[in-house]
Parts: structure tokens; C-alpha cells; sequence
């Protein structure tokens, strides 16, 4: 069975660190036998999360897509920018849409349960996102998501890359995707 990862960054900036680890940590996964789907959450805006909103019109076609994508994988991977030591606004509001019921009635939680997830984060400062990594890991696993311990704060993130989107340390490179490899190989073993 061919394991699916779902991977997604925190972050929407042209050039993100955090994009940069996200696709390195994917490449670990799929070295190690993953299907990963990339997404951008550009590409699927939703509204802030309001309780009236979603009485009045239900889910967006948006959030339905990001909640199928979700159903169809076996793990996530996401990676997280810190901004004032929290996680940012835009991975919080995704993971609340997410979570919401389906139309059949389902548990958005549901969805999450007993899926393995894997945090990484990367910063211009020297802890490399470590404190939004703490809080981000709470809520996952208040959904019922099991983080697997392998991570990477990357620290001094603006200075790690080549001009080609590569980490300059080799050492850093294998860590990062060994954090995908390890995702992927928790996936299959709950799979069978």
C-alpha cells in the first residue's frame, strides 16, 4: 500500500523558509515510498472561521476540497512559520475549517483521528520556530493526530538556503528529510 501524505506550509510569502523545508521534507517522504500532495493555502482561501457564517452558508467549496484531501490522506506534514511565538493565523483558521462537520453529518474531527502528523518550522531568529511548533503540536493532537516526535526547528532559516532553494549544510539536509522519511514509514506502519 503506497502511503498519502498531504503537506502544507503555514506560510504564503514569496520565497518562504518555511515552503523551502516543506518541499525537502516532502522529498524525505517520497524517498521513502510516499505519495505526498503539496498544496499552497493560497490556492484555497477561506474566510476567517465564524460560527454564523457557517450556519448561513454552510462550507466553502474551499474547505470541503481541503477536508476531502484530508479524508484521503494517511498523514499530514505541515510546516510553520512563528510569528510573536504562536503559529500563524492562517494554519490556526485552516485547521478550524477543517475540523468542522461534513454534510453528511460527520465529525470534522473524524478526519484528523489517528493520523500521523509531522511539524517542521523554519526562522530568520535563532530558535527556528520552536515555540509555535509547541502550541501547533497541542492542537493536533487535540484533533486526535498522533505528532510523531522527529521535527526540525531550523534557526537562522534566511541564511540556510543556496539560490536554488537548498539547504547549504548537508548535515541540516538529512535531518530535515529524515523528518518525511520517519512520516512516512509511522504512516505505513499503522496502515498495516
Amino acid at each position: 500500500m503506497t502511503i498519502k501524505i498531504l503537506a502544507f506550509s503555514g506560510s504564503t510569502r514569496s520565497g518562504s523558509v518555511n515552503q523551502k523545508l516543506l518541499d525537502i521534507a516532502a522529498e524525505g517522504a517520497a524517498h521513502a515510498g510516499a505519495q505526498v500532495v503539496s498544496i499552497r493555502l493560497s490556492d484555497y482561501a477561506l474566510p476567517i472561521y465564524d460560527g454564523d457564517l457557517e450556519s448561513q452558508t454552510g462550507l466553502s467549496d474551499n474547505a470541503r476540497a481541503l477536508q476531502q484531501m484530508l479524508r484521503d490522506s494517511d498523514a499530514l506534514l505541515i510546516a510553520s512559520p512563528e510569528y510573536n511565538g504562536g503559529y500563524s493565523a492562517l494554519l490556526k483558521n485552516t485547521l478550524d475549517w477543517m475540523s468542522r462537520p461534513g454534510k453528511d453529518g460527520t465529525a470534522g474531527q473524524t478526519h484528523f483521528a489517528g493520523k500521523p502528523v509531522a511539524v517542521v518550522s523554519a526562522s530568520p531568529g535563532p530558535l527556528g520556530g520552536a515555540r509555535a511548533q509547541i502550541s501547533l503540536r497541542h492542537v493536533l493532537g487535540r484533533l486526535g493526530m498522533l505528532p510523531i516526535p522527529q521535527e526540525i526547528a531550523l534557526g537562522h532559516a534566511n541564511d540556510a538556503f543556496d539560490g536554488n532553494n537548498r539547504l547549504k549544510d548537508d548535515k541540516t539536509d538529512a535531518l530535515v528529510r529524515g523528518v518525511g522519511a520517519a512520516l512516512a514509514k509511522a504512516a505505513q506502519k499503522l496502515a498495516s
